[in-house]
């Protein structure tokens, strides 16, 4: 038996997937009318969070932060059968996982944080990837039931709060990364480039293969053999908010690139490679 508190996109294509693979789901959310929707898919939805709880040996979340994963837990607690297993896929801080970890099992309940680089789509087919990190003896009894919920369980090792940490970079990068499209497509209104002109230049050239790539030569601690002067890289970034100044286009993530490559050209690095921008950044 299984019980999943919140419905939203995510958590209800989790809900359909685990009926599929023939749970038995007891579901709950606040706005009610989601988790009635579910039944006609085969879950049982409840009014309250500890009804919902009752009778289940892994209780799933998929919730909005560290406050409301608090509130619904304390709310549901007085439901939890002795032995129940807390399953935490919500996006939150490392400090609120590892404090959750600590604080559930001085009340004599487990809980594993498991958050996920899974989109809705992801969550109905079972594929993506699922986060955890923490107690190893429980990750490996968990990670059979959990691989059939996902592409790949990543284990990130024995710390607690670790996982959340790692959801947290990528997450960082995807809004980064977004962000700077959100950049180029400002670019390609002030420059008159067509959307099909972009098409056609990313369906030829991936810059995502770079990634790893780049990511070892900005931490390898290398700047003086140069592929991309940081002086150069600055020309360009001038260019680009030169053209989006002429055309009144906004650009947000760019000027403060251009203030941080401005930076290290005053300290005298404008001749070394421009991933020199991120020295002082480098984990140790």
């Amino acid at each position: 038996m299984v019980a999943f508190l919140g419905m939203g996109l995510l958590g209800s294509n989790f809900v359909r997937a685990m009926i599929s693979k023939g749970m038995q789901v007891q579901v709950w959310n606040r706005t009610a009318s989601r988790a009635t929707a579910l039944e006609a898919y085969g879950a049982k939805a409840f009014e309250n969070a500890a009804d919902a709880v009752k009778g289940a040996d892994r209780i799933h979340l998929t919730l909005k932060d560290d406050a409301s994963v608090d509130e619904v837990l304390a709310a549901a607690s007085a439901g939890f059968k002795p032995g129940a297993i807390i399953i935490d896929h919500t996006t939150t801080s490392a400090e609120g996982a590892v404090q959750r970890t600590k604080a559930w099992k001085e009340r004599g309940f487990i809980y594993q944080h498991a958050p996920v680089f899974m989109g809705p789509a992801n969550a109905l087919d079972s594929s993506g990837n699922m986060l955890v990190s923490g107690d190893q003896e429980l990750i490996a009894q968990l990670e059979p039931e959990l691989s059939k919920l996902t592409g790949q369980v990543l284990n990130f090792g024995p710390e607690a709060g670790k996982a959340a940490a790692i959801k947290l970079m990528g997450n960082l990068f995807l809004v980064t990364f977004t962000s700077g499209l959100s950049d180029m497509l400002s670019l390609c209104k002030a420059l008159n480039i067509q959307l099909n002109e972009v098409y056609t230049l990313f369906s030829a050239w991936n810059p995502g293969a770079q990634v790893a790539p780049r990511l070892k030569r900005m931490t390898a601690g290398t700047y003086d053999s140069p592929s991309w002067e940081l002086n150069m890289a600055r020309k360009d970034t001038q260019l680009f908010l030169n053209a989006a100044a002429e055309k009144g286009t906004h650009l947000a993530v760019i000027p403060a690139i251009a203030e941080e490559m401005d930076r290290w050209i005053a300290k005298g690095h404008g001749n070394q490679d421009w991933t020199i921008i991120a020295k002082d950044n480098i984990p140790a």
